[in-house]
């Protein structure tokens, strides 16, 4: 039943299951993948949508400052509301972490038509390495 509602296809990021076979996802798995791939797409990446994706890359070099986690949080809670709509945000909390040089964001949702709810957690880097 979940998966006629929340989907099913291949599995992110692209694999080989045990079998030989492309691996497959469904149901919540595949909303949290759905997630993961919508917040590391910059603008531009996919073809005839170039507004698609959360476009957090840009703050690639951006000072690790309470401004850059704001700026953060907007992206992830602007792309969410304008491409997800099987969840419902609750929480975006951006923390910055001065010794890794990264912000941390930590996303908790809920999906709209099971109110199941769950949590992300996603590294940004904010230095080449």
């Amino acid at each position: 039943m979940t998966t006629d509602i929340l989907g099913q296809g291949f599995a992110f990021p692209l694999r080989v299951d045990a079998r030989g076979r492309i691996a497959l996802s469904a149901g919540s798995q595949k909303v949290r993948e759905a997630i993961l791939t919508l917040i590391g797409t910059q603008h531009g990446e996919r073809l005839m949508r170039p507004d698609y994706g959360a476009n957090l890359r840009s703050l690639v070099f951006a000072p690790n400052s309470p401004a850059s986690a704001d700026l953060a949080r907007f992206l992830v809670e602007d792309a969410l509301a304008r491409f997800e709509p099987r969840v419902a945000v609750e929480t975006v909390d951006v923390e910055v972490d001065n010794d890794r040089g990264r912000l941390l964001i930590r996303l908790g949702y809920r999906i709209v038509a099971t109110q199941q709810p769950d949590t992300v957690v996603i590294p940004l880097p904010l230095t080449q390495e």
